[in-house]
C-alpha cells in the first residue's frame, strides 16, 4: 500500500478543522485509510541516519496515512482532504470539465510521429491555465508525479509524466523517436547541454534517476517531446529539459504523458488534472489539448470521461449484510465521491462514476464503498446460512506424519527452492534435459531459476554442498512437490508431491537408505511382497552408480529409486564423499 506524508498541520487547516491524533485515526478508520505513523521529518532522519544528520531538521509533524493501492485519487493532500470533505458531508463532489481555450484560439497540439511506434508509441496531454501555487501546493505538485511513477506508472515502464511551463514555449509540440546521438538539450538542474548518450552516462550515479535509465538504454531510438522552435521538453522517461522547467511563479502547465499503456496513461493524465484543477483561476476546469497520431486520428484528452453504473439496493444489502433503503444507500455512496440517486423503477440506483474513480470497475466496488461509508463496525454479526467443516487436505495430512517420522529417524528436514537451472535437473544428474520433462521458465532473471524442479535430489545435494563443513555423517531429507509436464491437464502440468532423502558419509551407506526404505513402508503400512506389497530390483539409472541402484515396485507399480549417486554426479555438485539417496512418489499411498 502506497503511504502518504503530509503536515498535520496543513491537513487540518484544509480540513478546517482540528483533531485530536486519536480522532484522526478514527476517522481514517472510517473512510477505509488507516494512519500509520505519526512522526516529523526530524525523527525519520535521527532513526535513518542518527543524531547529526537530524541537525537543522524540520520539527513539523507529518501524518504518514496508508491508501489503497488502487486509489490513485488520495495520493496528494488535495485528493485526500476533498475524499474526507465530500465523506463527512461538508462538501459536494465536484464536476471537472474540459474546456476549449479561453481566448477562442486553437487548442494545444501533440503531434505523435511514427518512429515512436518501437519505443513508446502513445502520448496524452492537457492544460492547467491560470494556476496559483504557493510552496506548499507546488511541493503536493511534485509528489502527486513521483507517487504516480511508483504506483499505476510502475516505476515509469507504463507511463512518463513531464509538466511544463506553457509561457516559456509554443506549440504544436512534436513527440519523435531519434538515435541517442542526434539528441542534445540542457535537462533539469543542469548547467551544460549533453547528448542523450552522455546523460545516460551521466546519470548512472544518480540516486534517483539511474533506476530508469534501463527502461530505453537498450534502444536504438530514444523517445524525446520538441516545441515549435527545437526546444526540447522532456526525454521520457527520464529528465524534462530545464528550459520549461516549473516554478512558484507557473502560471499555465503543460501537461504530457508518454507511455507504452494508454488506458493508463489516460489515467495518470485524468488524476494530476483533478488533484490540481482546483487551483485554476476557473476551479475543476481543464483546458483540452488535441493529441494527432501518426495515421491521422484526432483525440482530444484529459477525457474526464464521467460513465452511469446502475444496481440494485437489494443486492448491496444482501452482499453487505444490511437492510437499508435505496435512499439510505444512494446516500452511502455519494458520501464516497459516488452521486447516486434512486431511479423510478424499483430500488434501482444510478451512480455516477467520476473520473477520478479509476478502481472503481465493477459492481462488487460500489457495494465495498457502501460498506465503508455505512461503518463496518455497524454492520451486525450474523451466522452464516451455509456451514461447513474444514478437513486439513490428505496429501498434506500425510506429508506432516512423515516429516515427523523420518525426522525421528535421524534425518534433518531441508526446505529447497521449486525453481532450479536446467544444469542442475540434467547435466549435473547425467540426463538429458529433453527427457526430464520439465516446466520452463519462458523469461528467467537468472540461470539459477530456469526451470520448475522435476525431483528433489539437485535441491539437496546443493544443501550437502553448503555444508560440508559440518561433522558427518550428513542425513538430510525433503518432502515437497516438483512439477511435471501434463498434457492431459488444462494448464500442461501438474505437482506431484515425493520424498527424497541422502545419506553422505565416508562409506555410501546404502544400508542406511535401505533402512529408511523398509521404515516408511511399515509407517504407511505397505508389507514386503512382490503384488500387494513393495519390492525392490535391480535397474540402471545414469544418476547411479552402475550396479548400486534398485527401482522400488509397490502394488506392481514403480514408485521410484535408490542407490549410490554416481561418482559424476557428486563431483558437478561439488561434493567430495560417497552419497547414497532414495527418490519415491507418495501419492500412491493415499
Amino acid at each position: 500500500m502506497p503511504t502518504v506524508s503530509v503536515k498535520r498541520d496543513l491537513l487540518f487547516e484544509a480540513l478546517g478543522q482540528k483533531y485530536t491524533d486519536e480522532e484522526f485515526d478514527e476517522l481514517c478508520f472510517e473512510f477505509g485509510l488507516e494512519l500509520d505513523e505519526i512522526t516529523s521529518e526530524k525523527e525519520i532522519l535521527i532513526r535513518e541516519q542518527g543524531d547529526e544528520k537530524a541537525e537543522g531538521a524540520s520539527d513539523v509533524v507529518l501524518y504518514k496515512i496508508d491508501v489503497p493501492a488502487n486509489r490513485y485519487d488520495l495520493l496528494c493532500l488535495e485528493g485526500l482532504v476533498r475524499g474526507l470533505q465530500v465523506f463527512k458531508e461538508k462538501l459536494e463532489a465536484p464536476r471537472y470539465k474540459r474546456v476549449s481555450p479561453a481566448d477562442g484560439g486553437e487548442p494545444q497540439r501533440l503531434v505523435i510521429t511514427e518512429e515512436t511506434a518501437s519505443v513508446r508509441p502513445h502520448a496524452v496531454a492537457a492544460v492547467l491555465r491560470n494556476i496559483t501555487f504557493t510552496q506548499e501546493r507546488y511541493e503536493s505538485f511534485i509528489e502527486l508525479q513521483e507517487k504516480l511513477h511508483q504506483n499505476i506508472c510502475r516505476k515509469r515502464t507504463l507511463v512518463a509524466i513531464g509538466t511544463h511551463d506553457l509561457d516559456t514555449i509554443s506549440g504544436p509540440f512534436t513527440y519523435t523517436a531519434k538515435p541517442p546521438g542526434e539528441i542534445r538539450f540542457k535537462p533539469l538542474n543542469q548547467s551544460k547541454e549533453y547528448t542523450a548518450t552522455e546523460l545516460m552516462s551521466l546519470y548512472k550515479t544518480d540516486s534517483h534517476l539511474r533506476h530508469y535509465l534501463h527502461i530505453i538504454e537498450n534502444e536504438p531510438l530514444y523517445p524525446i517531446i520538441y516545441d515549435s522552435n527545437g526546444i526540447v521538453l522532456s526525454m521520457p522517461p527520464i529528465i524534462n529539459g530545464d528550459h520549461s522547467k516549473i516554478s512558484l511563479n507557473t502560471k499555465n502547465i503543460f501537461i504530457e504523458c508518454t507511455a507504452t499503456d494508454l488506458t493508463k496513461a489516460k489515467t495518470t493524465l485524468d488524476m494530476v488534472v483533478t488533484m490540481f484543477s482546483e487551483y485554476c483561476e476557473e476551479p475543476f476546469t481543464v483546458e483540452g489539448a488535441e493529441v494527432v497520431y501518426p495515421d491521422g486520428r484526432l483525440c482530444v484528452y484529459p477525457e474526464l470521461a464521467y460513465r452511469t453504473e446502475t444496481l440494485s439496493g437489494d443486492f448491496i444489502n444482501k452482499r453487505v449484510g444490511i437492510n437499508e433503503s435505496a435512499e439510505s444507500i444512494a446516500q452511502l455512496l455519494t458520501r464516497m465521491c459516488l452521486r447516486s440517486e434512486v431511479s423510478g423503477e424499483g430500488d434501482l440506483i444510478q451512480v455516477e462514476i467520476p473520473p477520478t474513480r479509476a478502481d472503481v470497475i465493477h459492481a462488487c466496488d460500489i457495494m465495498e464503498d457502501a460498506a465503508i461509508a455505512y461503518g463496518f463496525n455497524n454492520i451486525v454479526r450474523s451466522t452464516p446460512r451455509t456451514y461447513t467443516i474444514a478437513n486439513q487436505l490428505p496429501l498434506n495430512k500425510l506429508t506432516e506424519l512423515l516429516r515427523q517420522d523420518l525426522a525421528a529417524a535421524g534425518f534433518t528436514e531441508a526446505l529447497t527452492f521449486a525453481l532450479c537451472s536446467e544444469e542442475d535437473i540434467a547435466d549435473k544428474l547425467r540426463k538429458n534435459i529433453a527427457e526430464t520433462r520439465a516446466v520452463h521458465i519462458s523469461n528467467p532473471k537468472t540461470t539459477e531459476f530456469q526451470v520448475a524442479r522435476t525431483c528433489l535430489l539437485p535441491g539437496l545435494l546443493k544443501t550437502l554442498a553448503a555444508n560440508r563443513k559440518m561433522p558427518l555423517p550428513l542425513k538430510l531429507f525433503e518432502i515437497s512437490d516438483v512439477v511435471l509436464k501434463d498434457e492431459t491437464k488444462d494448464v500442461g502440468a501438474r505437482n506431484n508431491r515425493r520424498l527424497c532423502a541422502v545419506y553422505y558419509n565416508k562409506s555410501p551407506g546404502f544400508e542406511v537408505i535401505h533402512g529408511l526404505l523398509d521404515r516408511v513402508m511399515q509407517l504407511l503400512d505397505v508389507k514386503p511382497g512382490r503384488n500387494q506389497g513393495y519390492h525392490i530390483q535391480a535397474a540402471e539409472d545414469s544418476t547411479f552408480f552402475p550396479g548400486r541402484c534398485a527401482e522400488i515396485f509397490s502394488c506392481g507399480k514403480s514408485i521410484g529409486h535408490l542407490g549410490v549417486l554416481h561418482p559424476d554426479v557428486i563431483s558437478r555438485f561439488e561434493l567430495t564423499m560417497p552419497c547414497s539417496a532414495i527418490d519415491i512418489d507418495i501419492e500412491p499411498f493415499l
